[in-house]
């Protein structure tokens, strides 16, 4: 496993920690939450939509983007942890994190019909992530991963 892929992963799970906990103080601020281009992002984080099981979304991402910050820079230290179980678990959590992310732009854009920036960024990275990990574990975990999908 090279470290270019993982410090991809890393930086990304990084900058996701980032926006989730930034969305996460802003919400509860009385002044509305701006997105980079300067739109409300106040419809979507307080919609219907920000909770999942009564837990708000970005709380799901402070968690997600934290286990793979953790995860992935063990990895980058003690290589010796790479065995095929974590390769199979990250891209499990990475997958169901990136179709989440999917649902939730779909909700966006069909449902509430509002975009947040933000959000559509945080999903994007998700996408980067997931991707990223799928092309660096091998291809019996890969297959095996694909399997579990169907």
């Amino acid at each position: 496993m090279t470290t270019i892929p993982l410090t991809i992963i890393i930086l990304c799970a990084l900058t996701g920690f980032s926006i989730a906990l930034f969305i996460h103080f802003k919400k509860k601020q009385p002044a509305p939450l701006v997105c980079p281009i300067g739109h409300s992002c106040d419809p979507v984080v307080h919609s219907d939509y920000s909770r999942f099981m009564h837990i708000p979304v970005e709380i799901l991402g402070i968690l997600y983007y934290s286990l793979l910050l953790l995860c992935y820079s063990l990895l980058v230290m003690y290589p010796l942890m790479k065995t095929g179980s974590v390769e199979v678990t990250l891209l499990i959590v990475s997958g169901l994190a990136f179709l989440f992310s999917v649902y939730l732009t779909a909700v966006q854009a069909l449902i509430l019909k509002e975009w947040c920036t933000w959000c559509l960024i945080s999903a994007t990275l998700c996408a980067i992530i997931f991707f990223t990990a799928l092309t660096i574990s091998n291809a019996e975990v890969t297959m095996l991963f694909l399997k579990i999908g169907n």
